[in-house]
């Protein structure tokens, strides 16, 4: 069987629909569905089990948690950047993941887990290793955290354990993240709504909207789960994103150009960012190519078609609680 911690988020129901994809039914998915909303991305996927997150980690805790997995893919987490209670992201980024690892380890149980780029924060060097890491907000630093408690271990690991740097993952099946919805999201539902793109004004030395960050598809990142959770004994804490930096104006005006309408509007970069923004990224990605990861990434035009496609066919954009909707008004593009 499989475990798939946060199954009913955005890269979590990707993965498990790939699973599905490829004939596996025998899944135990972990979530917490207070917004029930996501409940979404689990309704087209077959599943073993399904677990609240609160009495996952009780019986973690408890060792009460009888299970032997092929592999654990460990996407559970709090991933909103702005989220400024730092209890509560050490709880949920770093407590969790460290019950997870540790029950993981003494069944020999591969754990593939999602780190973040925020760890880099401030680095304009992307390589993941200690002098790289800089971040700019508790988030990262709890994903950072979790890092350097799985580094402190791996020379006396005996089972794989592989620490992903999510670079900006988009995709379909992340309707219901809110103000942490990819760009892409962001941007079509400003086109949808408004017929208007809202771009920050240039920052960090960058002209309007020419921010650059590496985008990855939410496919490619599946792919990479699905690669390390295969087998082989690898040990490590690696890049998952392209390696190549596009512009936020790159996507826009990719999706107005499939739109067939739409315009551009830059507006002032919000004080409250000030910072706390990463106005670039870059993935170094031969820490994943020496991994043994070397399949090709999608090209950022294809994977926008693929997701309007999908988004299209299935409905899949949830929609967002108002506050959700005033946050991204007063702050777009803040992913």
């Amino acid at each position: 069987m499989f475990i798939v911690t946060g199954g009913a988020g955005f890269v979590g129901s990707n993965l498990v629909r790939e699973l599905n994809r490829r004939g596996h039914t025998d899944i135990l998915v972990v979530d917490n569905l207070t917004r029930a909303d996501k409940v979404r991305n689990l309704a087209d996927l077959t599943l073993a089990d399904y677990m609240d997150k609160r009495e996952f980690r009780a019986r973690l805790d408890a060792g009460t948690l009888d299970l032997r997995p092929e592999a654990v893919f460990h996407n559970g987490a709090c991933s909103d950047t702005m989220e400024a209670d730092g209890r509560y992201l050490m709880e949920n980024n770093y407590g969790d993941s460290k019950a997870l690892l540790h029950w993981c380890l003494a069944r020999k149980a591969p754990l593939i887990y999602a780190s973040s780029a925020a760890t880099y924060g401030a680095s304009p060097a992307f390589e993941p290793v200690p002098a790289n890491e800089r971040p700019l907000h508790i988030y990262g630093y709890s994903k950072l955290a979790f890092d350097q408690h799985v580094r402190s271990l791996l020379p006396a690991i005996q089972s794989p354990v592989v620490g992903l740097r999510y670079f900006n993952v988009f995709g379909p099946r992340e309707g219901h993240k809110g103000r942490m919805m990819s760009v892409l999201h962001q941007l079509l539902r400003q086109l949808q709504e408004t017929a208007v793109c809202r771009l920050f004004r240039g920052t960090d030395g960058y002209p309007d909207g020419e921010q650059l960050r590496d985008f990855i598809f939410v496919g490619d990142i599946v792919a990479i789960n699905l690669h390390f959770g295969a087998g082989g004994m690898v040990k490590d804490i690696v890049n998952a994103g392209t390696g190549r930096a596009r512009s936020f104006n790159d996507i826009a005006r990719t999706l107005i150009a499939h739109l067939g309408r739409g315009r551009i509007d830059y507006i002032p970069f919000p004080s409250e960012l000030v910072g706390k923004y990463q106005s670039f990224t870059q993935a170094d990605v031969r820490s994943l190519r020496t991994a043994g990861y070397t399949a090709p990434f999608t090209e950022l035009e294809a994977g926008i078609a693929a997701t309007l496609a999908e988004i299209l066919k299935n409905k899949l954009i949830a929609e967002d609680t108002e506050g959700a909707r005033k946050a991204q008004k007063k702050n777009p593009c803040v992913s």
